[in-house]
């Protein structure tokens, strides 16, 4: 038996199957179970979403043989073959290839008469906006007074070409690209009931390659299990697609967190020496960013895989909010200009490089928080945080006791990234003859698992040099974590900062005598 394509074999058969288009099958389903139904339908939208699916299941609709009904049988001899494209009555035409008016003109004399064997004789005109200037007008003279029996089913993907004579005849519905979230939710049932296995990274790639379009997303689905010889796995899905790896764009991350030019470049390097798409590598970047403001803002927003997540998390930390946006204007920017440039690779570093060098500069005598690559320096390994790493205090035996504050102790402890963030929301609520129990904030509770808790457990034996034993409780800090403490300290400093600004007598002189004015987002407090 002959293999039958994905996209085929899983097409609609019911309006209920349709996915993303609820407001045009409402629309439909109430119209045929009404009996208030109009002469001429367009549907217009982009490739791949539905528009003859819809018309195909409408002409089912107006002709099974169990009568006019918005859920058609689908058993009877004229669903099936209106379901296999042999229905005598439905008269598909492709306007792109018979644009001519005598086309249209032969087409349109058989619509006196009476259908040979459905209820409705029914014209699927797909690309209409392809017809002819005088097709159209042999069209709307059919349009203006048609038979009883005959339905008009018109769909594009361009409706400003449609002339509005034709278009104030029809009732027209517009069909929605489709969300990534809903082209991966419908590619998972199909490969569950294909029993192809699968993680969810490589769906979700796909469903991002789609673009809206759920028969690219099918097409791309059968390349993918034949690339992967019958499975999904997210290396192969990223190979076949071209696009990067998430390493790649995590360095690419903790480069830009870090200002360290030479980090990015070796990034670059490395994509053009496995052959790596430029602009795929930047689209990467751009959806990082994003999804970094996103968990800025929310950081229940950060993402849906726990992985990705907590990365995600760590550059929200690590990244100013007005740097990700800034990086992602310019990012953009360089995405419009990157075919210009010349050659691909060229214009990503300087998108790149361009990211650091407009960083908003600091205003006179207020530092801005550099990365290690500051001021020529050689860049440290160890990118994962925006600030120098601060020398290690010397903690005397005797000063390991149990009243210490945990904001100190955590400031001691050789630890960083993701282990970092999950001390940071921590609070002590018992420190008793080595056995502690820290509160961790409920707002970042995915940050915990058994693995970061056994590394702190050995991060703070090594530090008090003795065993301890750990207990986490998530809940509501009855005090000020690490983390919100230096966010506090770090108002108060940009507060002073800009209170100095406002005091200085030469701004005021300039403010008096030139009208000038500060703008409160220069002003950068010393860390």
């Amino acid at each position: 038996m002959s293999y039958e394509v994905l996209a085929r074999k899983w097409r609609p058969r019911l309006f209920e199957d349709l996915a993303g288009q609820e407001h045009v099958i409402r629309a439909l389903v109430n119209a045929l179970d009404t009996g208030r139904l109009h002469h001429a339908f367009l549907f217009t939208g982009t490739r791949g979403i539905g528009k003859t699916t819809v018309a195909r299941i409408l002409a089912k609709s107006l002709n099974c043989d169990q009568g006019v009904s918005s859920r058609p049988c689908g058993g009877c001899l004229t669903c099936r073959e209106v379901d296999e494209g042999r229905f005598v009555d439905l008269i598909e035409v492709d306007a792109a290839s018979r644009t001519k008016v005598d086309d249209t003109r032969e087409l349109l004399d058989n619509v006196q008469y009476a259908p040979t064997r459905g209820r409705y004789k029914v014209y699927l005109i797909d690309e209409v906006h392809m017809l002819s200037g005088h097709s159209f007008n042999a069209l709307l003279k059919t349009l203006e007074e048609p038979p009883p029996h005959v339905k008009f089913l018109l769909a594009t993907t361009d409706p400003q070409k449609v002339p509005v004579t034709v278009l104030s005849r029809c009732l027209q519905f517009n069909l929605k690209r489709l969300s990534g979230e809903q082209i991966a939710g419908q590619l998972q049932k199909i490969l569950l009931a294909e029993d192809v296995s699968y993680d969810d990274a490589s769906v979700a790639l796909l469903a991002r390659a789609a673009d809206g379009s759920m028969r690219d997303a099918l097409s791309l689905l059968d390349q993918a299990i034949a690339f992967g010889g019958g499975k999904l796995v997210e290396r192969d899905v990223r190979d076949m697609l071209g696009t990067l790896d998430q390493d790649s764009i995590e360095r690419l991350l903790q480069a830009l967190a870090a200002n360290n030019p030479q980090g990015l470049l070796s990034v670059v390097a490395g994509i053009a020496e496995h052959g790596g798409d430029y602009e795929a590598a930047l689209d990467g970047l751009l959806l990082a960013l994003h999804r970094v403001s996103l968990a800025q803002v929310d950081p229940a927003l950060a993402s849906d895989n726990n992985e990705q997540r907590e990365q995600v998390l760590v550059h929200a930390g690590s990244l100013s909010p007005e740097d990700v946006q800034l990086y992602y204007q310019i990012g953009l920017h360089g995405k419009r200009d990157l075919p210009l440039s010349p050659d691909p690779r060229t214009g990503l570093e300087m998108v790149l490089l361009r990211m650091l060098a407009f960083r908003p500069a600091p205003a006179p005598g207020i530092q801005r928080q550099e990365g290690p690559a500051s001021a020529g320096k050689t860049p440290s390994a160890k990118v994962g945080r925006a600030e120098p790493k601060a020398e290690p205090k010397a903690v005397s035996n005797t000063a390991r006791t149990e009243t210490r504050v945990w904001s100190d102790i955590v400031e001691q402890l050789d630890i960083s990234g993701i282990l970092r963030q999950l001390a940071d929301h921590c609070v002590m609520e018992t420190d008793t003859n080595g056995r502690f129990v820290l509160v961790l904030d409920e707002a970042y509770g995915q940050l915990h698992s058994r693995e970061r808790e056994a590394e702190l457990k050995q991060k703070l034996e090594a530090f008090y040099g003795k065993p301890v034993k750990l207990t986490f409780r998530i809940g509501r800090p009855a005090s000020e974590t690490p983390a919100k403490e230096k966010s506090r300290m770090k108002d108060e400093r940009q507060q002073a900062a800009e209170q100095a600004i406002a005091d200085d007598p030469n701004v005021r002189a300039l403010q008096q005598n030139f009208n000038a004015r500060v703008r409160p987002d220069s002003v950068r407090s010393k860390p």
